[in-house]
């Protein structure tokens, strides 16, 4: 039990309490299992003290010094320590769930096991904590410093960890299941067989990381730095990975299944959700399909003369049942496009290409036509010339057909079935004879 005498001085007040610690430097203050239940204990001298299952809930210990103290096993819950100092205190096993920590130095605390459910640390300093197997649910640790904290096996379920800083921090075995990983920092840290399930992973940054093993199902990880990360073990079922860099980051049997499947893995994180869309997924094959079977890639000038028709034509394919994909050569400026054109080219089941005043066209088809086999049907305003180079195309690949050269826009649409799309579908079934 806490020593009566100290009990008594400290009921005197906050004032009386800290002159009286002043000049007694050297008394071991005892206030183990004292009853302090919501008492304003605001910049109190409680250094060092021996708070041993106190009960402080609801107690105000903002800007209170509690360096080195001992509140083991002592509840805490509501309790606000705004800007107090618990350099080394002892908390371990403590109900502290629902108490306030913003600002406060936890430097070096101890807090094994200790309940911190629904806590706020906003702004706190937890640098080289030990938060082993800690209870953080729900706990608020937006703009937190962890460097170096001990976190090994903590529940931090839904946990906001926004812009903390949890460089070289060990979070192995942790629970961040849908936890607020917004801009954190976790350059260094140790996320082996971390849960990670459904966690939103935005903006942070995850260099040198060690995520083997992590569980990473149906997480969201956007604009997210993993280079030189270990990625090994981790599952990856239902996750949405956008924009990430994963230079130098070391990827192997990724599990795209759920646990309660056959096990399949992969080797690629950005690969790993679309190949398993592409396995379970009925949609999606459909939208594939059809898109092969439906997809007319348009070429041509987008002049304001020019892009008129193309317009034109575009919607006239639609009525035809065929998706049109229109494609501008003329920007962005600068860019080499021939990737992207390929790409289009080998999901259209053909390829219209306007020859009619041509700009970038004759480039993008010499480099495309020789590696693409899927039909090219041309099309040319009457009075208008093939360009020079287009009749060694003709001769050398057999899928890039006759110009179909027309008089108006409007015969061109009229006479799209008989003389654009039958030329193309008869060239595109006998390519698929051979």
């Amino acid at each position: 039990m806490a020593n009566p005498e100290h009990l008594a001085k400290l009921n005197e007040g906050v004032e009386a309490w800290n002159r009286w610690r002043k000049e007694n430097p050297d008394v071991a203050v005892d206030l183990k299992k004292a009853n302090l239940r919501k008492k304003d204990l605001r910049r109190a001298k409680l250094n060092d003290a021996d708070l041993y299952e106190a009960n402080l809930e609801g107690a105000i210990l903002s800007e209170a010094d509690l360096r080195g103290a001992n509140l083991a096993l002592a509840t805490l819950a509501q309790v606000t320590f705004r800007e107090s100092d618990l350099d080394g205190a002892n908390l371990s096993g403590a109900d502290l769930h629902e108490a306030s920590f913003s600002r406060a130095n936890l430097g070096g605390a101890n807090l094994h096991k200790a309940n911190l459910s629904k806590t706020d640390f906003f702004d706190a300093d937890l640098a080289n904590t030990n938060l082993i197997e800690a209870k953080l649910v729900d706990a608020r640790l937006y703009r937190s410093d962890f460097r170096k904290a001990d976190l090994r096996g903590a529940n931090l379920q839904g946990a906001d960890l926004g812009k903390s800083d949890l460089r070289n921090a060990n979070l192995s075995g942790a629970d961040l299941y849908q936890a607020d990983l917004n801009g954190t920092l976790l350059i260094d840290a140790d996320l082996s067989r971390a849960r990670l399930e459904e966690a939103r992973v935005f903006g942070a940054d995850l260099l040198r990381a060690n995520l083997n093993g992590a569980d990473l199902s149906k997480a969201t990880l956007l604009t997210t730095n993993l280079r030189d990360a270990i990625l090994t073990e981790c599952h990856v079922y239902g996750i949405s990975a956008w924009n990430l860099y994963l230079e130098g980051a070391v990827q192997s049997n990724l599990v795209i299944t759920p646990h309660y499947e056959p096990t399949i893995q992969v080797d690629n994180l950005e690969i790993a959700q679309f190949v398993y869309l592409l396995l379970n997924n009925d949609r999606i094959q459909h939208v594939i399909n059809t898109i092969t079977s439906k997809a007319v890639l348009i070429l041509g000038r987008f002049s304001k003369e020019r892009k008129a028709v193309l317009d034109a034509l575009r919607d006239e394919l639609r009525n035809h049942d065929f998706l049109p994909i229109l494609f501008d050569f003329d920007k962005p400026d600068g860019k080499d496009l021939t990737g992207t054109i390929t790409t289009l080219a080998n999901m259209a089941r053909f390829v219209i290409a306007d020859l009619t005043e041509p700009s970038s066209v004759p480039h993008e088809l010499a480099i495309v036509i020789p590696t693409t086999v899927v039909p090219l049907q041309t099309i040319l305003l009457n009075g208008q010339r093939e360009y020079a180079m287009f009749g060694d195309l003709k001769r050398r690949y057999h899928w890039v057909l006759k110009p179909y050269q027309y008089e108006s826009e409007q015969a061109l649409l009229a006479n799209l079935r008989d003389h654009v799309i039958a030329p193309a579908e008869a060239k595109v079934i006998e390519l698929r004879q051979k």
